[in-house]
């Protein structure tokens, strides 16, 4: 693709040079912003109620070209009438005007008519100045973390978004931009999803080879009668994890330590705890008292086990090495500390077979999208514990593999990295006219 003929400075430091022959708008004169509503939930009513009733939550993930028709619920013409809510027409872009989500910059493209609640905004085109496909792919371009109002939970407001500044081609231009935009990021979308689903099949691949090795199966045995582990290999024991270990409770955050002495330390919580591996990109620290310190702190070797969040992170385990000194874990992580220190390795693997994975997900309290599992029920956990020469022979085995499986994955994991970085660029060198999409289009 070429660049445009001729370009001139916008006069808008983000938008940099435009096509010669593009203008440059605030937003408040292409169209108009509006708050969503509240609405009592006896009002939101089934889902055969005339109108849509878009949340946070429905703009949530991914979705191909942005279009959005229905929601979870629904109100009538009649309530949004009486309570003076707005509804927004279709071709509106919808977005979350506070909190995290916020910080996503996620725009959805109204499909239908449609009421939003009101932590979200409304953006009505008028028809006269753009054409709402084009404007959705052009705000694609705003980063709200830039313009939010200051202070603990992100806001916007409609002064500060309705100020901001976008390049405006003619509207033959708009609709190429949009038509090769809608294509060409479905086609990087769908390179992403089948990536993402070849990660899933490794990780599950992964957690099999983890489950044939680790629990025995096709080695000579016998029935154990216990549900989670029905097999015992010749030679090996089956044991509850307390008798192997202690099971340490973490520090709540946010406990009030009066005018008790504290210092601020660092803490895993369960985002650090992956599958068999610890994520140290990120260490939040907590305000701690002196007294607490030793108590709460992680020794080498602990085996640190997810009390809950979703459903695939309930009973996740890594070892921890002592990368970070002293570090304390939050209570929603167990710290299992074997009696034999070399039992580490072997119980975080544990954690990664299928039979542990099961008897986690059936002994977790569940709510709708969470679940969580007591102290109680992790010292429950049956280990199946090989004689040690054998134990350390099938861990040096189950490392080599898992490392190709690993290392697979992380490569997909960065191919994927550089299709979003892709993406993102296309829909930057297009809206703003760093390329002329036309002849593209043109021939399609």
């Amino acid at each position: 693709m070429k660049p445009y003929a001729s370009y001139k400075p916008s006069g808008v430091a983000w938008l940099g040079d435009v096509p010669s022959h593009w203008a440059s708008k605030r937003l408040k004169h292409i169209g108009q912003f509006r708050a969503g509503a509240g609405f009592p939930i006896e009002e939101q009513g089934q889902p055969d109620n005339s109108l849509p009733f878009f949340k946070v939550k429905d703009i949530d993930g991914s979705n191909q070209g942005g279009v959005i028709t229905t929601a979870d619920s629904t109100v009538s013409i009649e309530t949004a009438n009486r309570l003076g809510a707005k509804i927004f027409p279709k071709n509106s872009i919808v977005f979350a005007k506070v909190g995290a989500a916020l910080l996503l910059n996620r725009f959805r493209l109204l499909g239908v008519d449609a009421c939003v609640d009101n932590n979200m905004m409304g953006y009505m085109i008028n028809a006269d100045e753009a054409f709402p496909e084009f404007m959705y792919w052009a705000m694609q371009r705003i980063n709200f973390s830039e313009i939010v109002n200051p202070g603990t939970v992100p806001s916007l407001n409609e002064p500060l978004i309705s100020n901001l500044f976008m390049a405006i081609p003619p509207p033959d231009e708009q609709q190429a931009i949009a038509d090769y935009l809608d294509a060409e990021t479905a086609r990087i979308d769908t390179l992403v999803q089948e990536k993402e689903e070849l990660i899933g099949l490794l990780r599950e691949a992964r957690s099999n080879r983890i489950s044939e090795l680790i629990s025995g199966d096709g080695l000579p045995g016998s029935a154990t009668g216990n549900p989670w582990a029905p097999h015992l290999p010749e030679g090996w024991q089956l044991k509850r994890l307390k008798h192997l270990a202690q099971v340490r409770s973490g520090l709540a955050k946010g406990k009030d330590t009066g005018s008790n002495t504290t210092v601020e330390l660092p803490y895993l919580r369960v985002a650090n705890v992956q599958e068999g591996r610890l994520d140290l990109r990120e260490i939040s620290t907590m305000p701690v008292e002196v007294d607490a310190v030793e108590r709460f702190s992680l020794m080498e070797g602990d085996v640190l086990m997810n009390e809950g969040g979703d459903y695939d992170k309930v009973g996740r385990g890594a070892v921890w090495t002592g990368e970070i000194s002293p570090c304390l874990h939050q209570n929603h992580v167990f710290a299992v500390r074997p009696v034999q220190r070399d039992l580490s390795e072997w119980i975080s693997a544990i954690t990664q077979t299928q039979y542990a994975k099961f008897y986690f997900m059936n002994n977790a309290k569940q709510s709708t999208n969470l679940a969580s599992i007591s102290q109680a029920s992790v010292k429950e956990l049956p280990i199946l514990l090989p004689p040690k020469e054998q134990r350390d022979a099938l861990l040096e085995k189950l490392g080599g593999e898992l490392a190709a499986f690993d290392a697979l994955i992380t490569h997909t994991q960065e191919e994927i990295a550089l299709l979003k970085e892709l993406r993102a660029a296309t829909i930057a060198d297009a809206v703003l006219g760093r390329v002329d999409v036309r002849s593209l289009t043109q021939k399609q």
